[in-house]
């Protein structure tokens, strides 16, 4: 399980913190090509509709979306292929075990330099009700009137 990390963001899966209650994260490294770590570098990627599936024993990234290096060649790479996660065997095994139960998923949350390797942390996720999230989105609302009336009372004293 991984913890925060200190390194640098790439990408940040803002949608996905809406849409789901994150209850375990883990931090993954990704294979990629050359041309996608330069287009990644430029900080050309998109992760909205991205999501992790576990086949035959190993985990995969699909539909990240990492536009073309523009200074690449003929063997720039495909935008939206699928792209392997690395993490042991043994956490791939416990990670199938729990996306079995009812309403789990793997969801990347966000994706970060770690010296010169890029990292992924993928969270196992159960997705909000409606109501879940109007009632985030409340809590949200109250807590920042709440800074501002604290902010405003700090002024005037």
């Amino acid at each position: 399980m991984a913890g925060k990390t200190n390194g640098k963001n790439i990408i940040d899966n803002r949608k996905a913190r809406h849409e789901y209650t994150f209850l375990e994260t883990y931090e993954a490294g990704i294979e990629l090509r050359g041309t996608e770590v330069k287009s990644l570098r430029a900080g050309k990627g998109n992760m909205n509709e991205a999501y992790a599936h576990i086949e035959k024993g190993e985990i995969w990234l699909y539909n990240m979306h990492i536009s073309p290096y523009d200074f690449g060649n003929i063997n720039n790479h495909e935008e939206r292929r699928p792209r392997r996660l690395l993490l042991h065997k043994a956490e791939i095994a416990s990670l199938y075990a729990k996306v079995r139960e009812k309403g789990l998923t793997l969801v990347p949350v966000r994706m970060y330099f770690s010296g010169a390797l890029v990292k992924v942390e993928l969270a196992l996720a159960r997705g909000k009700k409606l109501y879940d999230k109007r009632e985030a989105l409340a809590n949200k609302d109250t807590q920042r009137q709440v800074d501002r009336a604290l902010k405003e009372m700090r002024r005037e004293f």
